[in-house]
């Protein structure tokens, strides 16, 4: 392939419609359905809760608009290990890689895929809570699965983005319809004293936003496949206002709608909170909201196999990873070596995988590595400010924003420590020890070369160019 002078590259096959909905598909997954119970339970009022999804929306369009330019003055795919490496080095851009592939992608995945797997299982389990052993193999199955369409198709993966992004909404839309009826019908006295027992600690607000933040995740997907992105200077600006407010109005009539039909009390018991919905707004046709909530789910960790498998490929492309990972498929043009690498480490995070404490600690990182990637937005809009930049915000959005991932990564901490916290920061800078002699110098045996070329072979792979 060294002597090939038509070198491989991905296709920009991703249009305004499906840039759309690789954000909304992937941010409307299990969280809106599982979720909110935690929110209402970690910050203890209807209010207080309704006011954390509101503000949970606003984080998430600023933190988006500010990703747009970034995404418009550096077009290349890999977000935040993209940025990092242009802003902040080599050294902070493979501690993020690290991390990235190790934790944050495959504790975004396995949460998403055991709340797939909770909806399915549901119906089946009416009277007690499903065995975790059945919940964890059929979200293994459903990884599998959308690990095998990734691999085959960028075509057939976006396919399945829209479709579940339609369904997704659907559901949605009647939760909310449901909700509007039962509250023509007087069922308001939920929201009487909406704001008694709220819990104001630091901590408290700030676990009850990984919570919630954790619902809006994928704001920043399409950053991961500029390169893939039909004209990224207008569709990426666009595509992110038009589906993180779409996500925004919905998630908080979600939740009104939630609060009209169950007590707080129902809905903080419940493991299913849109099945309990179904089953009491719609009868013994209950099981249709379990169906479109694991839809939603399987559409959303889509989505989260797609951009996650390009920061492998992309930091594979600049070094930081085997080179086999920056290889795509020569007939169908997938970054397949990155998918089924990015796979393994999900189902291995899948094992001992429980829900909370991964969206915990998924949250603790990803948010301390969106502030690096915001302060690196400030240096270019101050040190460089005469960069092309077909897209801007205004420099208070990007301040804001890391003020907020500041005290995101701060807040658990100072009201509640948990060792936990100490372990995950020792983990992130423990990607020094691996860079310095592995990637520094090349501390790198001959028997991954005779491995590289043989997965090659068997995988009919080759090097891609950048697509810019």
């Amino acid at each position: 392939m060294d002597g090939d002078k038509q070198r491989l590259t991905l296709k920009r096959e991703v249009g305004l419609i499906g840039a759309v909905s690789f954000i909304a598909g992937t941010m409307i997954g299990s969280g809106i359905f599982v979720s909110p119970q935690y929110v209402l339970s970690t910050i203890g009022s209807p209010g207080a809760s309704l006011i954390i999804w509101a503000c949970c929306g606003v984080v998430a369009m600023l933190g988006g608009l500010c990703y747009a330019e970034l995404g418009t003055v550096i077009p290349e795919s890999g977000a935040e290990y993209i940025y990092m490496l242009r802003t902040a080095g080599k050294v902070v851009a493979f501690m993020f890689v690290f991390s990235f592939v190790l934790v944050m992608r495959p504790a975004s995945a396995t949460g998403i895929a055991l709340g797939f797997a909770e909806y399915v299982v549901a119906p089946f389990y009416n009277d007690c809570t499903p065995p975790p052993l059945v919940v964890k193999c059929v979200a293994a199955a459903g990884t599998l699965v959308l690990a095998i369409v990734n691999c085959l198709s960028v075509r057939l993966a976006t396919s399945i983005q829209v479709v579940t992004m339609v369904i997704k909404v659907l559901a949605l839309v009647v939760i909310i319809l449901g909700g509007v009826v039962m509250l023509f019908q007087g069922n308001t006295e939920n929201f009487e004293n909406s704001f008694e027992g709220t819990n104001v600690g630091v901590s408290s607000i700030g676990v009850a936003f990984y919570q919630g933040l954790w619902s809006y995740d994928g704001w920043n997907t399409l950053n991961y496949l500029t390169e893939e992105l039909k004209h990224p200077e207008v569709n990426l600006p666009r595509a992110v206002v038009i589906a993180i407010s779409l996500v925004t109005g919905l998630y908080l009539l979600v939740n009104v709608s939630y609060l009209t039909v169950m007590t707080p009390k129902e809905l903080m018991s419940s493991s299913a909170v849109a099945v309990t919905w179904g089953n009491k707004v719609l009868g013994r046709w209950g099981w249709i909201m379990s169906v479109a909530a694991a839809l939603s789910a399987f559409g959303s960790l889509n989505g989260t196999f797609f951009s996650g498998g390009r920061v492998c490929f992309v930091a594979a492309r600049e070094g930081h990873m085997p080179d086999i990972l920056a290889m795509a498929h020569v007939h169908r043009l997938t970054p397949s070596p990155a998918l089924i690498f990015t796979t393994v480490v999900s189902l291995v995070v899948l094992i001992p995988g429980d829900f909370q404490s991964i969206v915990n600690f998924f949250s603790f990182t990803a948010w301390f590595f969106y502030a690096i990637t915001l302060s690196g937005l400030l240096y270019l809009k101050i040190k460089k400010p005469k960069l092309p930049r077909p897209y801007r915000v205004p420099i208070i959005l990007p301040i804001l924003v890391l003020i907020a991932a500041i005290f995101l990564v701060l807040a658990p901490i100072i009201d509640n420590p948990q060792i936990e916290y100490l372990y995950v920061t020792l983990f992130i800078f423990s990607g020094v020890i691996i860079y310095i002699p592995f990637i520094h110098y090349k501390l790198c045996p001959g028997l991954l070369t005779k491995l590289t070329l043989f997965l090659q072979l068997f995988l009919e792979v080759a090097p891609a160019e950048k697509n810019l």
